[in-house]
């Protein structure tokens, strides 16, 4: 990407070396990730602690049925995640989703599984291709953090477009997801580096 891309090698020198942190990717992970929509994340990491002391840890399917969605509202979480949550349980524990599969398919066919659970969008499928399943070449079009990025480092007027987007991102063919990793960390102050 430094030799490729002049200004994603700024940030590359700016940022430091690559220190992605991975989760595993299971059910717990993906939970997690709907949590943590449209949230802080020191919210979002508080709701999600309630969520696994009411639970126990990991969180599973069968600990997350036995709460009543009365419960799961008063750990924080609103009526739609709850709903969300309890649906991807539901699904896990039918084998509708299959975590396993999910570790032999393509992309694209892990959106189509996953989206299929309500309250799953490519967002969060895309942030559990990246951060679960460590796949390199996922670009979060969707993604405020990273079109903001693109918007900021290539002194772009507008948010970018999806079309926008990719096309500057098609010199970082085959790593997107460093390059998302590194366009994320672009946008924090020198003291958070």
């Amino acid at each position: 990407m430094r030799k490729s891309d002049p200004v994603m090698a700024a940030i590359i020198e700016r940022v430091g070396p690559y220190k992605i942190q991975y989760r595993e990717p299971v059910f717990e992970t993906l939970v997690r990730s709907i949590v943590y929509q449209q949230l802080s994340g020191k919210a979002a990491s508080t709701i999600f602690g309630r969520l696994a002391d009411a639970t126990g840890v990991p969180v599973t399917p069968p600990s997350i049925l036995k709460l009543t969605p009365k419960k799961m509202r008063s750990l924080g979480l609103s009526r739609q995640k709850s709903d969300y949550i309890r649906d991807l349980a539901k699904k896990t524990a039918a084998g509708e989703v299959d975590f396993e599969q999910c570790l032999t398919l393509d992309d694209s066919a892990i959106i189509e599984h996953l989206t299929a659970v309500k309250g799953i969008g490519v967002w969060t499928v895309h942030m559990f291709l990246i951060f679960a399943l460590r796949r390199p070449d996922v670009l979060p079009v969707g993604d405020l953090g990273v079109r903001a990025a693109i918007k900021k480092a290539y002194g772009l007027e507008a948010m970018p477009t999806t079309a926008e987007s990719e096309r500057i991102a098609a010199s970082w063919k085959p790593y997107c997801s460093v390059a998302s990793w590194y366009l994320w960390r672009s946008l924090e102050g020198e003291a958070a580096l």
